[in-house]
């Protein structure tokens, strides 16, 4: 399995930030070349499936995924419980599992901690160039989470 986890301080509120992070048709405004696509109509919580299309043309491939842990934050202030969401990834390139927690900090700011653990079909592919995964992960998701961040503070000014 490829395992990663990116971490992102952000000058926002845990809620404003968490709405944001499960706004799922967001992620490919930060993620470049995704796109989101919500799949069921429920648009947020346990059971939500939504769809991340990244690549360009015949290089690009779904990663279908189902919410399994949905716990908004519970409240904007530091030593308030930290929201947490897990997902499931059912698809035919990427398997496994990924999840963010957003943990409120003092001053109105909180963090954002994203993980997953994946393994990318052939498995043996996850085998041999696992340590590249995990770092194309920790970049990845780092501008992702960086690009997200700069968006919500502006907003939130």
């Amino acid at each position: 399995m490829a395992r990663f986890t990116v971490t992102q301080q952000v000058r926002a509120p845990a809620a404003t930030v968490w709405a944001a992070m499960v706004d799922w048709r967001r992620h490919g405004d930060w993620a470049p070349l995704t796109a989101v696509r919500v799949t069921t109509s429920l648009p947020a919580g346990v059971g939500t499936e939504f769809v991340a299309r990244t690549g360009i043309g015949w290089l690009a491939f779904d990663d279908p995924m189902t919410v399994e842990v949905w716990r908004p934050p519970g409240g904007d202030e530091q030593g308030d419980e930290p929201g947490r969401c897990e997902v499931v990834k059912r698809g035919r390139v990427v398997l496994g599992r990924a999840g963010f927690s957003v943990v409120p900090l003092h001053s109105g700011r909180c963090r954002v901690d994203w993980d997953e653990d994946v393994t990318v079909f052939p498995h043996r592919v996850t085998r041999l160039v696992g340590p590249l995964l995990s770092f194309a992960g920790r970049t990845g998701f780092g501008a992702t989470l960086r690009a997200m961040a700069r968006e919500v503070e502006q907003k939130s000014r």
